[in-house]
């Protein structure tokens, strides 16, 4: 139910508690040991806001929030103790009524949702993972080299694809980026391997989760309740926290900033809230307080479930004004310190030793301090929480089925789809490198046998030039043989030719004895006529 100004939390004092809607964005905390009645207060704020046009998001650990789509029945077995309490605390309107419920889930068997790799950013994988500082900033480098070189991280297998190209490169990542082993990448690549079998394949991928479909009225004007299945999914406990951390930081980036709006856009439902912050590092832990400090501009109201108030850290803590504490046991020191300081925490009523009424508080009854119209806490007062007009406990599988089928997102998220993102476009990269090397192997080996057939050919070649060359050499002595043989043929019969014949030979002989004769008889006659001469001379001359 709720008031025009708010939600009616109960009774207090004689004071209808009201948790003003003008301030709702302000967060809150519900807390108190098991089974003391905090579902029962969760699911009464989430039927005001959702009666009011309010949409919801919360987690549903243990599986009973889903009764939320039901209307209650006089024949369930809480009727009574419902019956006798809204008798006793003056609520005459209290009557059984549904919500408008659409259910999601990690796991994609009762309303998928997912929700990409690139989305979650490095920061949330790290601690989904439970990587160490060295192996978040090789992560960190390879979304980084992702976006730099166009490569959608969708999904786990974008993720992996990409750390093995990061591997394969690292010696150039190293000098550009810092240190890139192979070693941390393989712990990475690990660690992923574990997030597969926790059902992260399941979450990451598309279509993704859109916000709008969170933030949405039925045809009534009442806000959707948007119920996460998280009954499974308490088996991987850093999945749900950083999940529903993801969820708060996406809405962060995507609604605008409306201040302090007459009614939240959104009221974020943070069951077993310890989770968020169990060995969370402090950079989470500095996101966490960001988010939760900034995101109330956005007019979103954060309301953490914790058995324990000392869970939330105090710079958390310090950041939410509405608060409903149910019965605390004090067993151990430990236990009796933490009563002392949740009783710190509420603003001071001289009517209520909170310290000790902690420890009293039946199932159903709370001590709850809320923000005024003014923004101060109201002091505190010992609260019996309103009956719930909804079914306290789950729907039955048919009833889920139904559900289902007539929400207002119907199939949109069904069907996974996968498009052309990290891992296909490295695939192909990789087939096309392949094929290069393959097809410059192929050409070397080609060139390699080119060379070889053209050292043949040019062997052949050199061999036959020297037998043509020895050939026309041989010829050539043959022609020069021949000619020789010819010329001395020649010479021969040209000599034979001048040759006389046997008579001619007498004549000239002849000729030449009478010549001689003939020669040395006109010799001697000339001679001694040229001696008389000479010697005649010399003697006339005495």
């Amino acid at each position: 139910m709720a008031d025009a100004e708010g939600v009616f939390v109960g009774v207090g004092g004689g004071n209808r508690q009201i948790l003003n809607f003008r301030r709702a964005n302000r967060h809150g905390l519900i807390a108190g040991a098991t089974g003391t009645g905090k579902t029962v207060t969760l699911q009464g704020l989430v039927e005001g806001f959702s009666g009011a046009g309010v949409p919801v998001f919360v987690a549903d650990v243990k599986g009973d929030l889903s009764g939320l789509a039901m209307a209650g029945s006089p024949t369930a077995k809480v009727h009574d103790g419902f019956a006798t309490r809204a008798a006793e605390i003056g609520y005459s309107d209290w009557r059984y009524a549904d919500n408008p419920v659409q259910f999601w889930d990690l796991f994609g068997e009762q309303g998928p949702v997912r929700t990409t790799v690139s989305e979650m950013g490095p920061l949330l994988l790290s601690r989904l993972m439970d990587l160490n500082d060295t192996q978040e900033g090789v992560l960190t480098i390879a979304f980084h080299v992702a976006d730099r070189d166009g490569l959608l991280l969708l999904d786990l297998d974008d993720l992996q694809a990409m750390l093995a190209h990061c591997a394969e490169r690292a010696a150039e990542l190293t000098t550009t980026y810092g240190n890139v082993s192979k070693a941390t990448v393989g712990t990475i690549q690990r660690a992923l391997l574990q997030l597969r079998s926790q059902g992260g394949d399941h979450f990451f991928g598309e279509p993704a989760l859109d916000i709008a479909d969170l933030i949405a009225r039925d045809d009534k004007g009442r806000g959707i309740v948007n119920i996460l299945a998280a009954d499974k999914l308490m088996a991987s406990p850093k999945l749900y926290s950083t999940f529903l951390l993801w969820l708060l930081s996406e809405l962060f980036e995507t609604l605008p900033e409306v201040g302090d709006p007459d009614k939240p856009k959104l009221c974020f439902f943070f069951d077993e809230a310890h989770l968020l912050f169990d060995d969370a590092p402090k950079a989470l832990l500095d996101k966490i307080e960001q988010v939760v400090r900034l995101i109330r501009s956005k007019g979103v109201g954060v309301y953490f479930i914790t058995q324990n108030p000392v869970d939330i850290p105090e710079t958390v803590a310090g950041q939410l004004g509405n608060r409903v504490q149910h019965a605390l046991r004090a067993f151990t020191p430990k236990d009796q310190k933490a009563i002392r300081a949740a009783a710190e925490t509420f603003r001071a009523n001289p009517g209520v030793d909170a310290a000790t009424a902690i420890t009293e508080l039946k199932v159903g009854e709370a001590l709850v301090s809320l923000l005024q119209a003014d923004g101060s806490p109201s002091p505190v007062e010992r609260t019996l929480i309103k009956p719930v007009a909804s079914r306290v406990g789950p729907v039955t599988p048919v009833e889920r089925g139904v559900i289902r089928e007539t929400d207002a997102i119907g199939t949109k998220y069904d069907e996974a789809i996968d498009r052309e993102s990290a891992e296909e476009l490295l695939t192909a990269k990789a087939a096309e490198a392949s094929a290069a090397v393959a097809e410059a192997r192929a050409a070397a080996e080609q060139a390699r046998l080119d060379a070889a057939q053209a050292k043949e050919d040019e062997k052949a070649r050199v061999a036959a030039e020297r037998e043509a060359a020895k050939a026309a050499k041989e010829a050539e002595r043959a022609r020069q043989a021949q000619e020789r043989d010819a010329a001395r043929e020649a010479a021969r019969r040209a000599k034979e030719a001048a040759r006389p014949s046997l008579a001619e030979t007498m004549v000239q002989s002849a000729a030449r004895s009478a010549a001689s004769s003939i020669g040395r008889k006109v010799a001697g006659n000339f001679g001694a006529q040229l001696m008389r001469g000479l010697l005649g001379g010399l003697f006339k001359g005495r």
